[in-house]
This record gives C-alpha cells, structure tokens and sequence, in this order.
C-alpha cells in the first residue's frame, strides 16, 4: 500500500499550519464541488467507496452549490459516506473553498461530482505528491456511446482536459483532478469566484514558487459534452472567465482582442491535431471534430468581441486607467 505523502514543501515559502494532526483525523480529504448533478454525484461516490486506498485513509466532503433538489436529498444519494455541508456562494470555486474550511485531512484531492475516478485514483495522487507539491492528474473523455460519439463529444475526445500540457506549460491544473497538501493551499488561499479560477489559482501558486507535476496515473474520466448546447454553454462560461482574469493583467483588453483574432485563425493549426489523433478511430469521426473545431471558433471570436463591447466600462484599453 502506497505511504501517503508527506505534505510539507521543500525548499518552498513556509505556509500556514492546517488542520491539527490527529491519528482519529483521515490523511485526506476529498472534495467535490455539487450543483444539480445528482446521477454523477452517486456514480462518483460509488467509485470512491471502491479505491484501494482503506476507507478510514480518506474522508469525503460534498459543498452543495445551492441545488435544486436540497440538501436532504444530497445526503441521501452520500448515503452516509460524506460530509454534506452548504456552499450559498454560487461558483464552483467557493464551493470548492467551502469544502476545504470544513477539511480536516493534511492533503486534499479535488475531484468533480461528474468525475468517475480509476479505483487506484487516491492511492496514485498520494503516491505522486510524495515528491511534489502540486500533482494534476490525467482527465480522460468519454462519448455516452464510444460506438458512436457526437460531433461535440468527437471534438472533446480530442481537446477537452489537455492536463498534461496545463501543467508544463501554462502552471495549473484543472481542479477537477487536483492533489495538493492543507499547508500548501492555505499559503497559496481559495479559489476567486468570477475569473478562471484553476488557472489564477495555479500561478498564484507558482508565482509563489511551489510547482506542479503531472500524474498521469492519477485518473479520472468525465463525460463529453454531447451536443452544440452543452458545448457552448461550457465555452461561454469560460470565455468570460478568462476575459476577467486578462483584464487584471497589463494592456489586458489589448491582449484580448488580440487573442480573439488567434482563435479566429487556429483551426487551420489544429485540424492536423484532429487529422493525427489516436483517440478518433475513423474518418468520419474526424470529420465531425474538424466541423466542431472551425464552428466553435468562429463562435469564440464572436463571442469575445460580444463581451468587450457589452462591459465598455471594464474595457480600459490604458492599463494605467485601472
């Protein structure tokens, strides 16, 4: 059985202490942000009953995001195996800070209530942040039919939860997958609500000289989005996300529009990644990623300059007017 890591950072800022050591207190905490998603949220707890990490090794804590159903009905899919607590902040994000406040373990593992994560999950991230501070765990997609994916979930097999290049590239990881000690996470504080708050979360942390190690054995998979509704709903939120978090940043709205024209132009780029890829095995898989990848591009241009001319008065165009 893997020894669960030791949660100090080497040669890194000293962080704030957690939760006390208590041989009664599980090592880890697992948290998962909830919002009306009860059928995932138990196929979720269902795969987490089955890690091969001892039950007693790890606790679960579900923030629900204000559900529809309440949060009686929560507890009852829990079945007893999780702490449900509130989490009235809506956003992922503060769901996922309230989740924390109510931790006790030294480490915490960030997983989605739609994550299905691989039964040695827990054990593979623990084993991975032995030697890291921050580990980022592999995101698989999966088509609700692999016989026959949609074109939305043909396009997501290929570029939906690129972990591995978040985490060497761009310094973050999503939190849909995400391992990282008590210790740490206080020093480096919550997620912010309103930007995108995986990647401002993840250079923060890097900004402050802890670093990231992709875990690829650290599993998890997550549904596609099935169809062009889904998609766009997904990119929209993300898209004014990212517009926030650019504004913060020197001649941001600048940079943005600037990017908005990259976007634009990047399919021709990327279709050799949809041509290439070993995850679509026929041609007419490809062929309806290619149809997805140019018309949510297009939407992405569009739906960038909709934003800057919508928010006029956030667009300082002089840095120095912010």
């Amino acid at each position: 059985m893997t020894e669960i890591a030791s949660d100090m950072p080497r040669s890194r800022p000293q962080a704030t202490e957690g939760p006390a050591d208590d041989s009664a207190v599980p090592p880890i905490s697992v948290v998962i942000p909830h919002y009306n998603d009860l059928d995932n949220l138990r196929n979720c707890m269902d795969l987490l009953a089955a890690q091969t990490l001892p039950s007693d090794s790890f606790e679960i804590i579900v923030a629900d995001n204000n559900s529809r159903c309440g949060l009686n009905a929560v507890e009852a899919v829990c079945a007893g195996r999780a702490r449900v607590i509130p989490a009235p902040i809506q956003g992922a994000g503060e769901a996922r800070n309230m989740g924390v406040r109510a931790a006790r373990g030294r480490l915490l593992a960030f997983i989605d209530s739609d994550c299905r994560p691989s039964p040695d999950w827990l054990e593979s991230g623990a084993a991975a942040l032995a030697d890291s501070d921050m580990v980022g765990g592999a995101i698989e997609i999966e088509a609700a039919d692999p016989s026959d994916p949609t074109a939305s979930e043909a396009f997501e097999m290929v570029f939906a939860f690129n972990i591995e290049r978040y985490v060497r590239e761009e310094n973050y990881c999503s939190s849909g997958n995400m391992f990282v000690s008590r210790r740490i996470f206080d020093a480096v504080g919550g997620f912010r609500v309103g930007v995108s708050e995986d990647k401002d979360w993840g250079r923060r942390a890097v900004a402050m000289g802890y670093r990231w190690r992709y875990a690829p054995q650290a599993r998890v998979s997550h549904p596609a989005r099935r169809d062009w509704d889904e998609l766009t709903r997904k990119w929209r939120r993300l898209t004014a996300e990212s517009y926030e978090l650019l504004l913060e940043q020197p001649a941001g709205a600048i940079r943005w529009l600037a990017r908005s024209w990259i976007v634009l132009v990047s399919p021709f780029a990327h279709a050799t990644t949809v041509l290439l890829s070993p995850k679509l095995d026929r041609a007419s898989l490809r062929c309806k990623a290619l149809y997805i990848l140019f018309r949510l591009r297009l939407w992405r241009f569009v739906e960038a300059h909709r934003i800057f001319f919508a928010r006029p008065a956030r667009n300082a165009l002089d840095p120095g007017e912010r």
